[in-house]
């Protein structure tokens, strides 16, 4: 059996290619090496492939599903962006690029899709109200953001809401450009589920952070972003009032889910779907997470700015039961440990 990971060259597909490579999986790369999101990549381990290629290139997509069993979707353009004239490129990498990668599918008739999807498809994660309903709010104004009204509001009684855990069921609602194309990539995946006969795992990933995690790019994420920070001797920034919360999960966790998932699709009636959160199971906030690595660096406090992102949602857990349930997967890395590691970990070449 030959895995292909899309994206394999990246943060997350890189170590969906390494423990792969442990387990002694025949493993293909196929990644465009884009210097935005690279730099100056690391050679990929012995025994992996690599088609360099575009995936939105049908003749490298051709030649890249030749033998293969099972395709691990990870390629893609990430975070929020910069502005809305990051949007043509948003739509172009993520939705055409996944368009063109169920038809190259179909045409070589590979029969196993795990996706990398995102927790951002649920735009803002669930409440519930003083009566204990459970409530999906609107999204938050910039009148109260720039008041500093963090907490989303009962559209009925104005009061705040009280956060709860998302499940797979949960309506989604995603509420910037990047959402949007996770999204579009799993209805992409749910079409060729259904017209092929194929067998497709959403896995709608929590905040990823890890050894490798790009860092001093525009789209980098939040860990990434505060242990630049730490490194150049600053305070992390804090948005808000530091109290969202999320679910950090390592790198090596969303990796073996993958595999797992890939294991598991055929557990999967054929032309099927499923979505799969992805989480550590823990809420963290992000305050919470910018003192964890402090503390780890040995650097400055936190600076609670008061500053937020209007595209930004104020508070996103998640159950990962089904997961654990139908896929036998469970997370490994306590936060504690992976920010200890993630704090001493060596730039990688990208980022040097």
């Amino acid at each position: 059996m030959t895995l292909l990971v899309t994206g394999g060259a990246g943060f997350i597909g890189g170590e969906v290619v390494r423990i792969a490579l442990d387990r002694g999986g025949a493993v293909r790369v196929l990644d465009s090496l884009r210097p935005d999101v690279h730099g100056a990549p690391a050679p990929l381990p012995d025994g992996v492939e690599l088609v360099h290629g575009d995936v939105r290139d049908p003749a490298v997509l051709d030649r890249a599903l030749d033998g293969v069993s099972v395709v691990s979707h990870q390629a893609a353009k990430v975070g929020l962006g910069v502005d809305l004239q990051d949007a043509p490129d948003y739509a172009a990498s993520n939705v055409l690029g996944t368009a063109e990668l169920v038809a190259a599918m179909s045409r070589a008739g590979v029969g196993r899709l795990v996706l990398a999807s995102s927790m951002v498809v649920y735009g803002e994660g669930a409440y519930r109200d003083r009566a204990g309903r459970r409530r999906r709010p609107a999204a938050r104004t910039s009148a109260d953001l720039d008041a500093g009204r963090f907490e989303p509001r009962d559209p009925e009684t104005g009061e705040p809401l009280a956060p709860d855990l998302v499940d797979e069921d949960d309506a989604v609602d995603p509420r910037n450009v990047y959402a949007l194309t996770k999204l579009a990539q799993e209805h992409l995946a749910t079409s060729w589920a259904r017209a092929t006969g194929g067998r497709a795992a959403l896995l709608r990933y929590h905040n990823v952070y890890g050894p490798r995690m790009p860092r001093d790019t525009p789209y980098a994420g939040v860990a990434a972003i505060f242990r630049s920070a730490l490194a150049r001797g600053e305070p992390p920034r804090v948005f808000e009032d530091g109290a969202q919360r999320r679910d950090f999960v390592h790198v090596s966790d969303v990796a073996s889910a993958n595999l797992a998932a890939g294991d598991h699709l055929t557990d999967l009636p054929p032309g099927a779907a499923r979505a799969y959160n992805v989480g550590s199971g823990v809420v963290t906030t992000v305050g919470g997470l910018a003192d964890g690595l402090a503390r780890a660096m040995g650097g400055p406090s936190p600076l609670v700015t008061g500053e937020y992102r209007l595209g930004d949602v104020r508070h996103i857990t998640a159950s990962s039961a089904r997961a654990r349930r139908e896929l036998g997967w469970a997370p490994n890395v306590a936060l504690a440990d992976g920010l200890a590691e993630f704090a001493s970990a060596e730039p990688a070449e990208a980022e040097r």
